[in-house]
């Protein structure tokens, strides 16, 4: 069964069929590679971004301590209250950690990994052609946009249309300015209830997979009713649902 839906995985990972160039291959921020080469691959990882999209501010007597470096002496109230420390929501000051994290993943038989980070939660795509580099690990970064509380102004005031070709840019051409390219469409962050900046972006997530036939891995707001919120407006746009993931429903 673990097989089967590795190949099924595996299979969304490929850019479609009238793409010839890319037909078959599986798009890494260091270029195309066959399916067969990624080896044991994870779906679902971060190795570098930011999260003070969750920061919740402390007890007004713990504030200084909010504040703090890292510390043996406040390690135990951080472990406790993991959002309500500023330093601790930065997870991209770790990168040779990240790095030795990954060659012992290879050591012990990994290939490859997706990288859910996206526009709002500080993907960094040079980083992760640096670490793809460096460890030998295959990297497919996820194009789009994170939860409401990170959309830009900019963002917000984007049409579906607009939202539409940053994602395909993002995979066509490169991201965040760069040559490097995304594979998948995601994590896409949506809240409960979805903000209309939300459900234009599911909208263009839609779109964007219609036009280039490669999966989609969503990031559902905390609610029971939430991924059913996101699968409808998805095929109401016009989106293969058997080409997304629904991330998080264990939580």
């Amino acid at each position: 069964m673990i097989s089967e839906i590795k190949a099924l995985f595996l299979e969304h990972l490929l850019v479609p069929s009238e793409m010839s160039s890319l037909s078959g291959k599986v798009q890494t921020v260091l270029g195309l590679v066959e399916p067969g080469q990624l080896g044991r691959t994870l779906t679902h990882e971060h190795l570098t971004m930011t999260f003070d999209c969750s920061y919740y501010p402390p007890a007004p007597c713990y504030e200084v301590i909010s504040k703090e470096p890292i510390m043996m002496k406040n390690l135990f109230w951080i472990q406790k209250n993991p959002y309500s420390h500023k330093e601790n929501l930065q997870l991209n000051q770790e990168t040779e950690a990240i790095r030795e994290e990954l060659l012992d993943f290879k050591a012990k038989g990994g290939g490859a990994l997706v990288e859910n980070t996206t526009t709002g939660i500080s993907r960094d795509v040079q980083t992760l052609k640096w670490l793809a580099g460096e460890t030998g690990v295959h990297i497919i970064s996820g194009a789009g946009f994170y939860v409401d509380a990170t959309h830009s102004s900019d963002t917000r005031a984007m049409s579906v249309e607009q939202l539409t070709d940053v994602l395909i840019n993002e995979i066509l051409h490169g991201a965040d300015g760069t040559s490097i390219k995304c594979g998948v469409i995601g994590e896409i962050g949506c809240s409960w209830p979805l903000t209309e900046s939300e459900r234009k972006v599911l909208q263009a997530t839609a779109h964007a997979q219609t036009q280039l036939g490669c999966p989609v891995i969503i990031h559902p707001g905390r609610n029971r009713s939430a991924p059913f919120q996101i699968i409808r407006v998805l095929q109401e746009a016009g989106a293969d649902i058997s080409k997304t993931v629904m991330s998080h429903l264990d939580r």
